[in-house]
């Protein structure tokens, strides 16, 4: 079995009993909504499990990305779709970020969405353009050091992971740089 189908299956078994016991279920396409832009580790994870999905419930699978406002605007859109198992939502750690930083939130996430499985695990990687001229994270630190307020950094959106890690190395190296939130990773790592 390839990696891809064995991540699959977790999904498939985890869903409610009650809901498996339904007949029948899938009635019509899977909708995958994934609240952050194409190309970025969420998309990739969802793309890669479609196919097999599909193939072991017989229906397609379609991966709808609804990026924006730190990933706000797909979960609401998950959040208000129909109870029915038609829709899932691929969930990463901005959703536990949100709880505290976005007390306004058009859903409340325990009670208006459901944990189905794991699926996917991403890491961070600290990069900079070659034209800022550091090759270490102790010149960027001087650097930033040394010009207050020039350096930007990029993160898929407000309170996503990327986010708060720019938070975090800006508190601990005690700089000053701008975050400059994007719609989605893969939008964040684009050339300019």
């Amino acid at each position: 079995m390839r990696r891809r189908e064995s991540l699959a299956l977790p999904i498939l078994l985890a869903l409610p009993a009650t809901l498996r016991a339904q007949a029948p279920w899938p009635s019509r396409p899977i909708r995958v909504i994934v609240p952050f832009g194409l190309g970025g580790s969420a998309d990739v994870a969802a793309r890669a499990l479609a196919e097999p999905l599909s193939q072991a419930l017989g229906q397609p699978v379609v991966v709808e990305n609804r990026p924006g406002a730190g990933a706000v605007i797909g979960t609401e859109a998950a959040a208000k779709s129909a109870p029915d198992g038609h829709t899932l939502l691929l969930m990463s750690n901005t959703h536990t970020a949100n709880e505290t930083l976005l007390p306004q939130r058009p859903y409340v996430l325990m009670r208006d969405l459901m944990p189905v499985a794991a699926i996917n695990v991403a890491v961070h990687v600290l990069a900079v353009h070659p034209s800022l001229g550091v090759s270490s994270v102790a010149e960027l630190i001087a650097k930033a050091k040394a010009t207050p307020g020039r350096i930007d950094y990029a993160s898929s959106g407000p309170g996503t992971p990327y986010h708060i890690a720019g938070e975090v190395f800006r508190a601990m190296a005690g700089i000053e740089i701008n975050h400059i939130p994007f719609r989605g990773s893969n939008e964040a790592r684009a050339p300019r």
